[in-house]
């Protein structure tokens, strides 16, 4: 295992729960051109919220536009919204060549969008849902919009892993779930792991280019994210009683989509992150690394950010990609 050096907490002054605006206080992103997946559902309406106020010009690709033009209403215009369904490889390119044609600079990219614990389901171009959705269209998004960050001489890329990573590495026997059983809590797991290991690598590759990554564990929260649980299955982990109300664990360690968005604000713009990349953050801090076999709310597995791992998973991934 070769993990990053920079893998453990700093010092950031803020607890496990700050808001939205205590993280981005002050800061002025005037000129700045940032573009968010997901952006108009659950914490990504809220970081698109935090961006805008803070003065960036925020786009925010989307497979349902006119809901996406509805709930961004009064935040972006309509026309920082465009198409694109991270499940159709064909829209992602179409997308991200055209915004990167029309932005030569990029300075904030937030894959934010995600489905979790879905039925099983196959892409347009046949993946497993959680593995194209979660981590191969937002590969393929990236390899669009690299000149652009590169252009932008400190562009950030932030990618949404989870602590659902610790439920599978990535399987590279079988990523595309073809032979093996699907578990749709695996295939989430090995989703996040990938996207945790996807900013590693471009850390590791782009960094003199000027591009820091971070992946990011925004932390527990109640969104439409969890469209696919049921209550039973949500009471059975903890997370809510036999009325659907939420339990004491999930009132105590749950946040709100503005405290739920802030990990991934302050990773876009800390500036005590101006020297670091390619870690795993949580709680608007970088993580410790913890065993395999931890139990802990916290903390981030070896699997999910050794820079071994992340090389073979790009590479992976550019095959997979290619044979499409």
């Amino acid at each position: 295992m070769s993990i990053s050096e920079q893998q453990h907490p700093i010092e950031t002054g803020f607890g496990s729960k700050p808001e939205a605006g205590e993280v981005m206080a002050d800061l002025n992103l005037s000129g700045k051109v940032a573009l968010v997946t997901g952006g108009y559902s659950g914490i990504g309406v809220e970081t698109v919220r935090a961006l805008t106020d803070a003065g960036a010009q925020v786009f925010v690709p989307s497979r349902d536009v006119d809901r996406a033009v509805k709930t961004l209403d009064g935040i972006i215009p309509a026309q920082q919204i465009g198409f694109m369904d991270l499940a159709d490889l064909p829209s992602v390119n179409r997308f991200g060549e055209t915004f990167a044609n029309n932005h030569p600079k990029i300075d904030l990219a937030i894959f934010n969008a995600g489905v979790m614990a879905c039925p099983l389901g196959r892409t347009q171009q046949g993946l497993e849902w959680q593995l194209g959705v979660n981590h191969v269209g937002h590969f393929v998004l990236l390899q669009a919009l690299l000149p652009s960050l590169r252009s932008a001489d400190g562009a950030r890329l932030i990618t949404l892993s989870s602590i659902a990573h610790r439920m599978s590495p990535v399987r590279f026997d079988d990523m595309n779930y073809e032979q093996r059983d699907y578990d749709k809590w695996q295939a989430y797991g090995q989703a996040k792991s990938a996207q945790s290991l996807m900013a590693v690598e471009l850390d590791r590759r782009e960094k003199d280019n000027g591009i820091r990554a971070f992946s990011v564990h925004p932390g527990g929260i109640f969104t439409p994210l969890q469209r696919h649980l049921g209550n039973a299955e949500m009471a059975e982990f903890g997370w809510t009683d036999t009325d659907g109300r939420p339990s004491p664990v999930a009132e105590k360690l749950f946040k709100t989509t503005t405290q739920g968005c802030a990990t991934s604000l302050w990773a876009a713009t800390a500036i005590a992150l101006d020297n670091i990349g390619g870690v795993y953050c949580e709680d608007c801090n970088v993580s410790e690394v913890v065993p395999d076999d931890s139990n802990a709310f916290t903390g981030v597995r070896q699997w999910a950010i050794d820079s071994e791992i992340a090389e073979r998973t790009w590479a992976e991934t550019d095959t997979l990609v290619a044979g499409l």
